[in-house]
């Protein structure tokens, strides 16, 4: 049962991750407990640093928790500014209010700044963070090459375009690091507006070319030959597509929500059910060559699982536990770390335990055991 060193046979597959990633975003989708969140962050954070590689790319993680801290400052600043619809009776500082018309009604700039509202405007960007953090947690994990290679065949127009957008944040997180380092050698500062202006055109530059540069080769190699299929086919093909993507939509958009649970989920699995059939039906157009296939074992079944019984048992806490889940703001209230919820967070971690170990790691848990 001992997670075994990651190879190029039994690396887990990337579809896993992902799977694992969105379900803690769903979970930190249904809750402002900044415990919880905090909780959820604590989790993501710690099988990052269990599994994540030495390539490039996993060293996104990083700058998706200082752009989550980013949109938390940028939430507080904007309900300071912009008032919010909070009542709140402990007023902390007034600002100046500028004058609006009558056709902006509800609309104010400055004004009183309650704690009540900014409590509530930091709950609402901690849970916004925690979301980025979250897929930030599968971009470090998941080696975007090898999620392309378990696309679809029915989607071979939108590999290019996929390619090209799950690659460049990491490849500008990985040009980062590379000028940082050719900066700091030279004796010139990393650090300042000045030296970020400097470094930002040639990082977008560099790592929007390298996108460009893997889809290039993809198109070079024959990606997207198609074969003859009768008109009912395709006709079968594309209904069953938009409505199966159409139904995940309108799923997603209910477990989002706060009371579409009850339809969320029914109307989310119809929909995977048709939009996967219309792509098995579209994959036959597609003539190419699968070579090493990566499988989905039971490894991968245990991360994925383990992310899809994070969201579940958030999901099922809102129904017993919605105070908890949710602080009040008016009146304050001190938030408390609810036990069952906080459990089924924690069952989150089982992918730092049974993913296969990379090379590196493996190494130095054997130094440090001996």
């Amino acid at each position: 049962m001992r997670a075994p060193e990651a190879g190029r046979s039994n690396a887990l597959h990337a579809g896993a991750w992902w799977m694992w990633a969105l379900g803690l975003a769903v979970a930190a989708s249904r809750t402002t407990n900044p415990l919880l969140l905090g909780l959820l962050v604590g989790v993501a954070g710690y099988v990052v640093a269990a599994r994540r590689t030495d390539a490039p790319w996993a060293r996104s993680y990083g700058a998706f928790v200082k752009l989550g801290l980013a949109v938390i400052a940028i939430r507080l600043v904007f309900s300071v500014v912009l008032g919010s619809p909070i009542p709140g009776t402990h007023i902390l500082l007034t600002l100046p209010e500028v004058p609006l018309p009558d056709w902006a009604q509800g609309i104010r700039i400055g004004g009183r700044v309650s704690a009540e509202q900014l409590v509530f405007a930091l709950y609402d960007g901690v849970r916004l963070a925690t979301l980025l953090i979250c897929l930030g947690a599968a971009n470090a994990l998941a080696n975007p090459a090898r999620l392309l290679k378990s696309l679809p065949g029915a989607l071979y127009e939108a590999g290019v375009a996929v390619v090209v957008a799950m690659t460049f944040a990491p490849n500008m997180v990985a040009d980062v690091v590379r000028l940082r380092t050719a900066r700091r050698l030279r004796g010139r500062p990393t650090g300042g507006v000045k030296a970020v202006l400097q470094i930002g055109l040639p990082v977008l530059e560099g790592a929007l070319e390298r996108s460009v540069a893997v889809a290039a080769s993809m198109d070079a190699r024959g990606y997207g030959r198609t074969a003859q299929v009768p008109p009912a086919v395709r006709h079968t093909t594309t209904a069953l597509t938009l409505g199966g993507l159409l139904g995940v939509c309108a799923g997603s958009y209910g477990l989002l929500a706060a009371k579409g649970a009850g339809y969320g989920l029914p109307v989310l699995l119809g929909g995977f059910a048709a939009a996967a059939g219309g792509l098995w039906l579209g994959g036959r157009r597609q003539v190419r060559t699968r070579y090493r296939p990566d499988r989905w074992g039971a490894r991968a079944w245990l991360v994925a699982g383990s992310g899809v019984a994070v969201a579940v048992l958030m999901i099922r806490a809102g129904s017993y536990a919605p105070d908890a889940l949710h602080p009040g703001v008016v009146p304050l209230t001190t938030p408390v770390l609810p036990l069952w919820p906080a459990v089924g967070v924690l069952v989150g971690l089982l992918p730092a335990f049974v993913a296969p170990v990379p090379p590196a790691k493996e190494s130095s848990l054997k130094e440090s055991s001996s």
